[in-house]
């Protein structure tokens, strides 16, 4: 493969990334094409040396994704870093996608149990509404009470979602670094 269709070919599979990043990712193999050839190596030799281009697009879509979340985390960003480090290699289909499905059950389970608790209330005057004969005070005051526990159940769930969150992160890095090339003993 020679130098413009290996820069063609990274270029298209980079088009995800805003344009000033993409460009200066060409720039920097438009640089390892300029050196390689003053040391008298091919363009084959150069673009073998490198290695696939859409193999170092996922490479550099999973590190762009990851900085995005640990920068700024929203939904959007956690989902594109998910997906680019599952792109990485298929192994990481079962490796991240397995703990991120579990994860993210127990975060919607707990968070639905806290809305619940704290919709209880409003059941019971539904209940009052529409079946006014069966309306005990006893039911009343067991749902102010789960009203309090919902409270504190989505208190809890709001800090153990940005924990989950951080250390969930930390772990799709762990692992992109693993499947680029190893990790590196200091």
């Amino acid at each position: 493969m020679n130098e413009e269709t290996f820069i063609n070919k990274l270029e298209k599979a980079l088009e995800k990334l805003p344009t000033e990043e993409r460009q200066e990712i060409l720039e920097d193999f438009y640089e390892h094409f300029h050196v390689g050839k003053q040391d008298g190596k091919s363009e084959r030799e150069i673009t073998s040396a490198l290695g696939s281009p859409n193999q170092i697009a996922k490479e550099i879509l999973a590190t762009y994704y990851l900085d995005r979340v640990e920068a700024k985390s929203n939904v959007g960003d956690v989902f594109r870093a998910i997906w680019a480090v599952i792109g990485l290699g298929f192994f990481n289909l079962v490796i991240v996608l397995g703990p991120f499905i579990g994860l993210l059950g127990c975060i919607l389970g707990g968070w639905m149990a806290g809305v619940a608790f704290i919709a209880s209330p409003l059941l019971v005057l539904l209940d009052f509404a529409l079946y006014p004969d069966s309306f005990q005070v006893f039911d009343l005051f067991f749902s102010v009470a789960l009203t309090g526990l919902g409270i504190f159940i989505t208190i809890g769930m709001l800090f153990a979602t940005r924990f989950i969150l951080k250390a969930f992160t930390r772990y799709l890095s762990y692992n992109a670094k693993l499947v680029k090339g190893g990790l590196k003993h200091a």
